[in-house]
């Protein structure tokens, strides 16, 4: 089996896209949710909250982008800016020899677009429909539109598995180059904000309604958590073997040594403390690790009643100690699609800064969930060889994904 490392990465998310400004913003200790006046027209939602990205498009040739909506959008900036950080030209030839491929996912398609899609079933007429509208709404828009404006002629994989798509994606592409079948591949996911998405939760009594207080929640892990905060961005990791790497003297950032996912088999909203922890115990055997060596974790953290108290106790019985643990979804929120690839980026940068964040608005500590050490304060120095990043989602999905420090 081949090594493999990351040599790029670029994130769009409401904490903004370069590491300076991210670490900075990290360091301030306050988060980005704010109230979302516009969404009062909605009558019996509570949430007003939200953490939007400050997003302008740049000025790509039409011909490749008038089938991106905003979701694509999202995504393509993010696979665009991490290959130039990877040291990728575009129109390198590598990306165009069939050893090249895409793994990318979000919850669904451009919602605006779905909406103008499904209108013909209301109006009983195409009006608002055109020849791009499918290419925005269906769930591959990310992937295809990615492969498309590079010219990626590998593998196409789509992960459409809401809050672990695109950590799904990661593992999946790790396994494609792991198992020779590909050298370079693009993996990542993305989600564009919608009331529509907040509402989701919203119905479930899972969405926080603290509308005065945006700066106070979501806290996960407190005992007086009321729910998650929808969220945004994109974000695309270049994960490349190996030998492929040193060769072309491309600077390598990190290696994934481990990745695990399954399903829970038992409910489709409810979380599964034991196949939870199943995902984290494949993660540890692929990357023929013990538990100890696990210096900190990035936790899913959504702040949700009973997802809080699973996913800790899940992370105490298989890490069997209480490992340092903070979640980045107290500062931009629940960005399901991008929440994999969003956190395991700035996880990984943090591990390169030997800093971790802390948790916001963790201010006293449900006594339900598991013994896990809570970052707190003004965060905790560690000099982490291995750190584990975890996510879960809807559909009982579970994924785990181990990173290793390269110097």
């Amino acid at each position: 089996m081949r090594r493999v490392v990351i040599t790029g990465g670029s994130i769009v998310s409401a904490l903004g896209s370069e590491w300076a400004d991210i670490f900075a913003k990290l360091k301030e200790k306050k988060n980005l949710v704010r109230i979302m006046n516009e969404w009062d027209k909605y009558t019996r939602m509570n949430t007003r909250l939200a953490a939007p990205v400050d997003f302008t498009m740049p000025d790509y040739p039409r011909k490749k982008t008038r089938g991106l909506g905003r979701v694509a959008q999202l995504a393509l900036v993010s696979a665009d800016r991490a290959l130039a950080h990877a040291g990728i030209n575009a129109d390198d030839p590598e990306l165009k020899n069939g050893r090249c491929g895409v793994a990318y996912g979000s919850s669904m398609g451009s919602v605006d677009s779905l909406m103008d899609f499904y209108s013909m079933l209301v109006l009983d007429d195409l009006t608002n429909m055109s020849a791009t509208t499918y290419i925005k709404a269906m769930p591959q828009t990310c992937a295809a539109n990615i492969g498309v404006f590079f010219g990626l002629t590998g593998r196409i994989i789509t992960t459409n598995t809401a809050c672990t798509s695109s950590s799904q994606a990661i593992g999946f592409a790790y396994e494609t180059i792991k198992q020779g079948i590909q050298d370079i591949m693009l993996a990542g996911g993305a989600e564009e904000l919608s009331p529509a998405n907040a509402a989701v939760f919203d119905t479930l009594f899972a969405a926080s309604s603290k509308n005065d207080s945006p700066q106070k929640t979501p806290a996960a892990y407190d005992k007086n958590r009321d729910g998650l905060v929808i969220g945004e961005g994109a974000g695309t990791l270049i994960l490349e073997e190996y030998e492929h790497a040193v060769k072309r003297g491309a600077k390598i950032i990190a290696e994934i040594v481990g990745f695990g996912t399954n399903t829970d088999g038992t409910h489709i909203t409810q979380p599964n403390r034991g196949t939870m922890g199943i995902a984290m115990k494949l993660a540890l055997e692929d990357a023929r690790l013990d538990a100890a060596s696990i210096s900190y974790v990035n936790t899913h953290g959504t702040a949700t009643d009973t997802g809080d108290v699973a996913e800790s106790w899940a992370t105490a019985d298989i890490l069997q100690r209480p490992v340092p643990a903070s979640t980045l979804k107290s500062y931009i929120g629940h960005t399901l699609g991008a929440c994999g690839v969003i956190e395991a980026w700035i996880a990984i940068n943090m591990m390169k800064e030997k800093w971790f964040c802390p948790n916001l608005n963790l201010e006293e500590l449900d006594p339900r969930c598991g013994p896990l050490d809570y970052i707190t304060g003004d965060g905790r120095k560690i000099d982490a060889e291995y750190i584990m990043s975890n996510n879960f989602a809807f559909g009982g999905v579970n994924t785990s994904l181990i990173f290793r420090n390269l110097p």
